[in-house]
């Protein structure tokens, strides 16, 4: 009797054992990564000194050393502090997504990213979760940043923490992934900190963090134009002024760019990720 239970069960083995095993949610692969990414970058602090502070020291000097003498058409008695303050927390949202895309290459070399490519997940959760933790990360540090506007004569309500909030939250995730994107092809720390200084720098200083965009000269407007970060710093200064500059496109028309501009990001870092040999990494 027990021997024909043995081979009634035996297909019943067999079937199973040739089942493949169930490929894991995407979900919790998101939420791993997004967490080691937030538990990497606060334990190295310099970086976090690093990106927080240099755009502090940045906004005390320069906008110190303007003065009042800089005064953008439609601020009122405003001075250069306070013109200069949105661009400050743009500058730390920038600095924290490129430092945080540091990990990518950092993980090639330690190898983590090939055991994470080789495991059964959608190379789109490591994507996901590698920008969602680069924004949460900027959008931290930029938020710690905007609880002292008071002192850059700028009032703040909840309605207008909120707000701010909602749109660097947009900002963070559409820097972030432009770093994927950049980082995923190189494999050196030092060639992708020259391509961020070639790229988003430029981006910074055309975005109207410095100078508005009616003092500047055609060409540069032009390039002013067809700048997205031209538009998440617009839509920040909706957000956080009563009478923003004169220059300042409306917050419908900022908001979409920035959106748009997210998207196209997360595109080309999901295209980079799926090519075979993008980066060495496949």
């Amino acid at each position: 009797m027990s021997s024909e239970r043995l081979a009634a069960a035996a297909p019943v083995r067999e079937a199973t054992a040739a089942r493949p095993a169930p490929r894991p949610g995407i979900w919790l692969p998101i939420a791993t990564l997004w967490w080691r990414e937030l538990v990497h970058f606060y334990r190295q602090r310099s970086r976090v000194a690093a990106a927080l502070g240099t755009p502090l020291l940045f906004w005390l000097l320069i906008g110190s050393g303007f003065g009042r003498s800089f005064r953008p058409a439609g601020d009122g008695q405003a001075g250069y502090l306070e013109y200069f303050f949105p661009g400050t927390i743009l500058l730390i949202v920038l600095f924290t997504a490129i430092f945080s895309t540091l990990s990518v290459i950092e993980d090639r070399r330690e190898g983590f990213l090939l055991s994470v490519l080789v495991a059964p997940i959608p190379r789109s959760a490591l994507v996901l979760g590698k920008l969602l933790g680069g924004t949460t990360l900027a959008l931290l540090q930029g938020l710690a940043c905007l609880l002292i506007a008071p002192l850059a004569g700028i009032p703040m309500t909840p309605l207008r923490a909120a707000e701010a909030a909602a749109v660097l939250g947009l900002i963070a995730f559409g820097l972030t992934a432009l770093g994927f994107f950049f980082a995923w092809r190189l494999d050196s720390v030092q060639g992708f900190h020259g391509v961020m200084n070639l790229v988003l720098m430029p981006m910074w200083l055309l975005s109207g963090a410095l100078f508005p965009i009616s003092g500047a000269h055609a060409w540069v407007r032009v390039l002013m134009l067809a700048n997205p970060l031209t538009y998440g710093l617009a839509a920040l200064r909706r957000t956080l002024y009563e009478a923003p500059p004169a220059d300042t496109p409306s917050l419908a028309l900022s908001a979409a760019a920035t959106v748009a501009f997210g998207l196209i990001a997360l595109a080309a870092a999901l295209w980079q990720t799926g090519r075979p040999s993008a980066g060495g990494a496949a």
